[in-house]
């Protein structure tokens, strides 16, 4: 992997360990040579994976709206600044321009950011891990809610292990790093839907 879209908030929750492990995603990241791409704002998680990974040395591709250019205060540091008309254009060009996502705590943004990344792997729009740092146990109920949606049926045995979960950065990259390709839906039959 040599690029991973990283999905978090550009909010700083009261609770250090938050900011304190997005620094430590952009540090890690850098070191292993992962470029960052993510929303290129400078504020929250969003700014301190960032500024941690071009501090370590790394290279940190922002890509944001027009519109949050001065809501989420756009990163002019970055290596580069993409920006882009859109939500949707944002996303597309994340996924073309990774090659797997991380997903850190953060609100409805990044809850939208995951679940169009699974759905889109799902499908068959990409076959790249995704991927979701489970900090402090913030996605314990929503790790819940996946595996109960598997279990009641709306998530097909074969899509079941498209999110890759891990409380650690090094553990949930490694995981990423050996994804096995799922069968996507645009590959199936008719009979196997």
């Amino acid at each position: 992997m040599k690029s991973l879209a990283v999905y978090c908030g550009s909010a700083t929750p009261s609770d250090p360990v938050y900011i304190e492990t997005a620094k430590q995603v952009g540090q890690v990241l850098a070191e292993r040579g992962i470029t960052v791409v993510y929303g290129g704002g400078r504020l929250g998680l969003m700014g301190a994976v960032a500024d941690s990974a071009l501090q370590a040395g790394g290279k940190v591709i922002g890509v944001i709206p027009e519109a949050l250019v001065e809501a989420e205060v756009a990163h002019r540091g970055c290596s580069e600044l993409h920006v882009v008309p859109g939500m949707h254009e944002r996303k597309k060009l994340f996924t073309d321009m990774s090659d797997g996502f991380i997903n850190l705590p953060g609100g409805v943004g990044t809850m939208d950011e995951l679940w169009e990344a699974i759905s889109w792997a799902q499908l068959g729009y990409h076959q790249k891990p995704v991927g979701l740092l489970n900090i402090a146990g913030y996605y314990d109920h929503l790790i819940a809610f996946n595996e109960h949606m598997g279990a009641v049926g709306f998530v097909r045995p074969q899509h079941r292990g498209i999110l890759q979960v891990d409380a650690t950065i090094h553990g949930l990259v490694d995981k990423m790093a050996h994804y096995q390709p799922i069968q996507t839906i645009f590959a199936m039959q008719t009979k196997d839907l």
